[in-house]
């Protein structure tokens, strides 16, 4: 007599079911992963905001979730999206590489409209660091386009940060009443004085702080003080200069990518948070400029008291500046050709 045989009935209805129990007892639940896309200089702030997020997230739905975190320089992460990475939301510093997902019809064309202050929950502004003491004397714009003076700047092509320096000094003359030739001048004695572009926010502070090279780097404000944390206090020093650019820092859902993946509700909910009082207060302690009137003016004394131009208020909007600035053969791709290296 076989095994079975000797079974009794009950057993072997019982072990007939086992197979189809396991194939309809649902396994336990994945922790729902979202990724966000980010630039160079919001590294360490994800790294405070994620937390704060899943933690508000779990108190209102029960849900843990893990948050993944990609940085590298701006143009060359949407690049990546755009290639393929699979990121649920971006967070970057210049509204056209958001732009760029629009023309891909990864997210919509009106994605300006779809969070508070054109989807930008913070700003900074660009600012110079040089070396304790300031040796070289270094107060404003027009003496970065000093001869003998090493500026350090990050790309203008892949790089929001390189980009929001070349208009930064760009928009100091067209500020102050000068013409676009004075502005072109200007911007060409600067690059001239660049000895090295580097591919992110980064790679330029590594090549000032580290390799030691150049006089003056220009930089994020909110990087300033992460810059001394990380390198040590005392060596740099942060000049404000008279005038500068206002640095909007766009975030956008990437519908598609967050449909697929079933995370709509988590991305848009993880965009929302950066507007409430509590991501506020951590954009404000990473010397961000937050967009809460209150949280801003706790922590006033973190930010220079600089005279601030937008792209749109003073140079025309984006699509025109990235058009005329930015495009291969553009006015920085005609400046850099005529310089010697």
């Amino acid at each position: 007599m076989s095994f079975l045989r000797s079974l009794p009935r009950r057993s072997l209805l019982l072990a007939a079911a086992l197979p189809l129990a396991a194939v309809l007892m649902p396994a336990q639940a994945a922790e729902p992963g979202l990724l966000n896309v980010s630039y160079d200089v919001s590294r360490e702030l994800y790294k405070q905001i994620n937390p704060a997020f899943a933690a508000a997230w779990k108190a209102k739905t029960g849900q843990a979730v893990v948050l993944n975190q990609s940085h590298g320089g701006s143009s060359k992460q949407i690049g990546s999206v755009i290639g393929g990475l699979e990121a649920d939301v971006v967070t970057m510093n210049q509204a056209t590489d958001v732009d760029q997902l629009a023309e891909k019809g990864l997210t919509p064309a009106d994605w300006r409209q779809r969070f508070p202050h054109n989807a930008a929950p913070y700003t900074s502004t660009i600012v110079f660091l040089v070396k304790k003491g300031n040796p070289k004397g270094i107060k404003d714009w027009g003496d970065l386009a000093k001869p003998g003076v090493q500026v350090i700047i990050p790309n203008p092509k892949v790089t929001g940060n390189g980009r929001y320096s070349y208009l930064a000094a760009w928009g100091s003359v067209i500020a102050k009443g000068g013409s676009e030739a004075q502005a072109r001048e200007l911007v060409g004695k600067i690059f001239a004085n660049v000895p090295v572009l580097d591919g992110g926010g980064r790679g330029a502070t590594t090549t000032f702080t580290q390799r030691g090279i150049g006089d003056v780097l220009l930089t994020f404000e909110a990087e300033a003080e992460l810059i001394e944390n990380e390198f040590g206090k005392g060596l740099f020093d942060v000049v404000a200069p008279s005038v500068s650019i206002e640095a909007e820092a766009p975030v956008a859902l990437v519908d598609k990518v967050a449909a697929k993946k079933g995370n709509t509700a988590l991305a848009k909910a993880y965009l929302d948070f950066l507007y409430t009082p509590e991501a506020q207060e951590i954009i404000a302690k990473n010397n961000f400029r937050p967009r809460d009137p209150a949280v801003f003016k706790r922590h006033a004394q973190r930010y220079a008291d600089i005279k601030l131009f937008s792209v749109d208020q003073l140079l025309g909007g984006w699509p025109k500046v990235g058009k005329t600035h930015f495009a291969d053969g553009g006015t920085y791709d005609q400046i850099v050709s005529t310089l010697k290296r």
